[in-house]
């Protein structure tokens, strides 16, 4: 149509709705109505359209004297929702369902919240602190919480890997060899996980593959998706259900970790798998919080963050929580920059920047709201918190009790130190590779008001070369090694593999016995302990182990290889996890007494080789008091001297470190601390603990709940 131009004052227009009624093609009178349209006139709402009905399109002009008139419009409505699950579409014409359906979509619990946490730009960046802080954040607030650890390394565990690169194997009550995160998890929100908690790549594609092997996936194309991605799903939906709080409830929250780098090859599998689990869930059932780094560099920069979080979002992960680690609290301007650059509110942007002790991070968190944060994503509002029974833990839970532990921490840190000699033979490989020990150390000092001052010695340095002459070099190197032995106030020796650094660790044990200097030996520190016990109190010079006298050259092996344990296999091999350690005479044993008193204690082992029960008597005979065992009485898993020829001389075949809590130090490692303070620490501890008790955390695992253990 040709429209001419007009000029219309004071009207207003109204487009109404309009019905059209055919769309045949324009008969004789539309034509006729074009061409007059064409030849000036004006309007359009006058013309006959094919069956003789009006066109109702035309403007209709209103005046405040002539109200618009209303036309009906019969646009026709807008369509109904499609069902949103496609299994309801199909319903009634859908073919029969497909082995891989399961896989695709398995079933899970609709009920439990999930905190995903993953990291960016680079590793080490505090995962495992972050995870473990808001954990026992939300444990504060009533909830009862778990933790998993997705390691997307191909190993089924962390049992055969090196403490230089991967750092210390951390133990469960299950036997479980696990990444030691697991170890921040059950210290910082007290738990009892199983080895079921750590989920590696090895494991699923294991678990996969023997189910594959049976003619589970029978007809079908095993693949990543939907299969080792269903795997990993419903292995996170079976553990996630698992009570590890000792109340024998359900959690509620279900914090996950996600093992090294987003963008890593390896992880892309979990990512993918944790992507359809968020879509198989309700609303507000899961969080992704995501950790990156902020360098300062004339200024804190935000690019590594924007790529890490643009590497998440092409997986289809839009992170809820940023946490930055940075050395310096975030800017306002960097965290604005952030959340415009990175698709998330500012108010999302997390601050963890470097603090004294790293039991501020969780005042750090709490100080940003961080759980007011998590209840906006989740709703936990509509959790019920309330316990079907009355609680009465002494250990840390509310915000003001993890807030004062930290000001302990730092009053412990400005106190006059106590110096341990750590001979080990791992040193070079970090702190990483004895966390667990340098936490209950560390607990036993805080406990005591001291600051913990390790000397690390590698053991190395304490052995003369075989099958060479000494030298005045070799000499000078040993004598100045056993000269910071002397100095320390006490002296530590803790377990190890191999040959390496064996003569240097049980030298550093009998000069702690004819020093009298305050010693414990853990797992290797106790057998050491025993061999050269042999060597300078028995005369028996060739004492040794078979660990290390490969060749069977020694006539008097104190130390022999378990007959359970295979020389076939080496992984999970070992006698692993939680068993019981009878005392022998609990009123009289340092030991004994340092647990309260307890008839039998419960602690966790990892070690193939033992005490060799033909030297015992020998051993007793000479002042060796062997004060607790097992259950069979035929292995011995502590030792000591009496009060009245050493002030702390023990030994432990298991693992005290891997329950030692934040406030519950371990009961072994804090009388050693007490020793090395001097003056009356010890004796008070003693009193104080054979007046409290046992403590229940030392029995079959539960927190202090009313009742008994």
């Amino acid at each position: 149509l040709i429209f001419k131009p007009r000029t219309v004052k004071s009207t207003s227009i109204n487009l109404q709705g309009c019905k059209i009624v055919s769309a045949e093609a324009p008969g004789p009178s539309q034509k006729d109505g074009m061409a007059a349209a064409s030849q000036g006139e004006t309007g359009l709402g006058h013309e006959r359209l094919g069956m003789g009905t009006k066109r109702s399109l035309s403007p209709k002009l209103s005046t405040a004297s002539e109200p618009a008139q209303k036309v009906q419009c019969s646009l026709p409505p807008c369509s109904p929702p499609p069902p949103d699950d496609f299994e309801e579409i199909m319903r009634g014409a859908a073919p029969p369902p497909s082995p891989s359906t399961a896989f695709f979509r398995p079933a899970v619990d609709r009920g439990i919240k999930y905190l995903v946490v993953s990291g960016g730009v680079c590793s080490s960046l505090g995962k495992g602190v972050a995870t473990s802080s808001m954990g026992a954040l939300l444990r504060g607030h009533g909830f009862r919480v778990t933790a998993i650890k997705l390691d997307p390394y191909v190993n089924i565990d962390a049992g055969l890997m090196s403490p230089y690169e991967h750092g210390e194997v951390f133990v469960l009550d299950d036997g479980g060899e696990t990444d030691l995160d697991l170890g921040n998890y059950e210290r910082m929100m007290f738990l009892n996980l199983g080895r079921s908690n750590n989920i590696t790549t090895g494991k699923i594609y294991d678990w996969v593959i023997k189910k594959e092997r049976k003619g589970d996936y029978l007809g079908k194309t095993v693949q990543v998706v939907p299969h080792i991605t269903g795997a990993i799903i419903e292995w996170v939906d079976r553990v996630a259900k698992m009570s590890t709080d000792g109340s024998g409830l359900p959690p509620q929250i279900c914090m996950i970790e996600l093992g090294g780098t987003v963008g890593d090859i390896e992880s892309m599998p979990f990512i993918e798998a944790l992507r359809q689990f968020k879509f198989s869930l309700p609303e507000n059932s899961l969080a992704w919080c995501h950790c990156s780094y902020i360098p300062n560099m004339s200024g804190q920069k935000t690019k590594p963050t924007q790529h890490s979080v643009k590497a998440l979002l092409s997986l289809g992960i839009q992170a809820d929580v940023i946490i930055c680690r940075s050395p310096d609290p975030l800017q306002e301007e960097t965290r604005k920059k952030i959340g415009n650059q990175c698709n998330i509110q500012p108010t999302r942007i997390i601050s963890a920047h470097d603090v004294q002790n790293l039991f501020h991070v969780v005042g750090i968190l709490a100080d940003q709201h961080i759980v007011g944060l998590l209840n906006g994503i989740l709703k936990l509002g509509d959790i019920d918190t309330t316990s079907p029974f009355p609680i009465r833990e002494t250990a840390l839970r509310s915000l003001s009790d993890w807030k004062n532990f930290a000001q302990r921490v730092d009053k412990a840190n400005d106190a006059k130190p106590v110096v341990i000699a750590f001979v080990g033979k791992y040193n070079k490989g970090g702190g990483d590779a004895y966390q667990s020990m340098l936490a209950a150390l560390s607990h036993a000092a805080i406990s005591q008001g001291r600051k913990l001052q390790l000397d690390w010695v590698d053991a190395t340095d304490l052995e003369r070369p075989k099958g060479s002459e000494s030298n005045s070099k070799v000499e000078e190197r040993i004598s100045g090694v056993e000269a910071r032995l002397r100095a320390a106030d006490g002296i530590f020796v803790p377990g190890g593999f191999g040959d390496r650094g064996f003569d240097g660790k049980a030298r550093a044990a009998g000069l702690a016995r004819e020093w009298k200097k305050p010693y414990l030996g853990v797992c290797l520190g106790m057998q050491v302990a025993l061999i050269q016990f042999a060597k300078d109190v028995l005369q028996l010079h060739d004492a040794t182990s078979e660990e290390v006298d490969t060749k069977k050259e020694s006539r008097n092996p104190v130390i022999v290889y378990m007959p359970e344990i295979s020389k076939e296999t080496m992984g999970a091999n070992m006698r692993l996890g939680s068993r019981w350690v009878e005392f022998v005479n609990p009123s009289t044993s340092l030991v004994a007494g340092l647990y309260g008193g307890a008839g039998r204690i419960m602690e966790r082992h990892r070690h193939r080789y033992e005490f060799n029960i033909a030297y015992k008597v020998a051993m007793e005979k000479k002042g060796l008091i062997f004060s607790g065992q097992d259950e069979s009485k035929e292995r011995m898993d502590v030792i000591e001297l009496p009060a009245s020829t050493h002030p702390f001389y023990v030994g432990v075949q298991f693992h005290p470190e891997y329950k030692s809590r934040p406030a519950q130090p371990s009961p072994p490692y804090h009388g050693f601390i007490a020793a090395a303070c001097g003056g009356s620490a010890l004796g008070e501890l003693l009193a104080k603990s054979r007046k409290r008790g046992p403590h229940p955390h030392w029995c079959p695992f539960t927190l202090d709940m009313a009742g008994t253990c």
